[in-house]
């Protein structure tokens, strides 16, 4: 039963750090490893093994699977828009924090997100819009802000004709 233990315990481990890049269903699954093993845990405590290190690694498990369960319940909660698909019910309308040449991060409804542009570069501070999302990263496109680009370009947007 130890060695059960020491398993599921292990693959929580595993599961939630893949979790971290692929989502939050594998958080789920390993919120569901995490009970499991404080199952077998209690079942251990229950068969007369009083050892501390039993408390100890339920405890921890507890913590690990909450907090994986929670990450779990947020991120299926809030997911703002569908896989391959643009934001729904509000604006896909946001601002690049780094330069994207072609990678970097953008700030979408107060929220920061690895985004690949469609039309790199795009300088930090451009407004950027999202056209796909696939996992955690956004594919956006960035508009050039009025003082990047040059002096023709800007006559040309105003109206002015050379």
């Amino acid at each position: 039963m130890s060695v059960l233990a020491a398993v599921l315990l292990g693959s929580v481990v595993v599961v939630s750090l893949v979790g971290f890049h692929a989502g939050p269903h594998l958080h789920a699954v390993g919120s569901a490893l995490g009970l499991a093993a404080a199952v077998v845990l209690i079942l251990l405590a229950i068969e007369g093994h009083p050892a501390p290190w039993v408390w100890a690694l339920f405890a921890c498990d507890a913590a690990v699977s909450a907090g994986l369960g929670y990450l779990a319940w947020r991120g299926l909660r809030s997911r703002a828009m569908p896989e391959g698909g643009v934001l729904t019910g509000r604006a896909s309308e946001g601002i690049a924090l780094t330069e994207l040449a072609p990678e970097g991060i953008v700030r979408i409804h107060g929220e920061q997100w690895s985004a690949v542009a469609v039309n790199p570069p795009v300088h930090a501070g451009a407004t950027v819009h999202v056209t796909s999302r696939g996992g955690v990263r956004l594919e956006v496109w960035g508009e050039e802000p009025i003082s990047q680009i040059g002096d023709a370009e800007r006559r040309l947007l105003e109206g002015g004709i050379e």
